[in-house]
């Protein structure tokens, strides 16, 4: 007989944003597990579910997130990009995703990167399809900057909170970036 696991207590916080409202949802210990706009809620259950090996359960009521992730992704939205840098986090994802996800956080506010030379940092050249698809199935917005991924030409492409809320973030980002 299996013991029955306890599911893992979770908190939705809403946060205004300048490019729109975010819902947060974090751990018991502090850590963000998911992070989607509020006109994509229905994206974060999928999230909190992502390639695990068998299905989290999980209990999700409103409240507050922890005083450091709300803290650092206030900061960030008031123009200190590096702020959320070191928000701890915990997703599911592949081997591979999380490879990709770690790598989305070392490319600077306010740049981009193409899918080809994300590949090539990881050591996996030819590999631009699997990347785009870690990239899309990225369940932290902002945190782990998706966004900062664009198509070999330096097109926008792949965004799956739709390409004019990418070219708004890229161009916020931008704007706060001192040359």
């Amino acid at each position: 007989m299996q013991a029955s696991v306890s599911p893992i207590a979770l908190t939705l916080d809403r946060l205004h944003t300048p490019i729109g409202d975010l819902l947060i949802v974090g751990d018991n210990d502090g850590r963000l597990r998911a992070a989607e706009f509020h006109d994509f809620e229905d994206r974060l259950h999928r999230s909190l579910q992502l390639k695990r090996a068998t299905p989290c359960a999980y209990s999700l009521r409103e409240g507050r997130a922890s005083k450091v992730i709300r803290e650092r992704l206030q900061a960030y939205f008031a123009g200190e990009l590096a702020a959320i840098d070191d928000i701890a986090i915990a997703t599911g994802g592949t081997e591979f995703q999380q490879k990709v996800w770690r790598a989305l956080r070392k490319i600077a506010p306010g740049r981009t990167m193409t899918y080809g030379a994300l590949a090539r940092r990881l050591g996996a050249t030819n590999a631009m399809r699997a990347v785009g698809a870690a990239n899309g199935a990225n369940p932290l917005s902002f945190v782990v900057p998706c966004h900062r991924a664009i198509g070999k030409s330096g097109d926008l492409t792949g965004y799956h909170w739709g390409l004019t809320r990418k070219r708004a973030i890229l161009g916020w980002e931008a704007g706060q970036v001192s040359s």
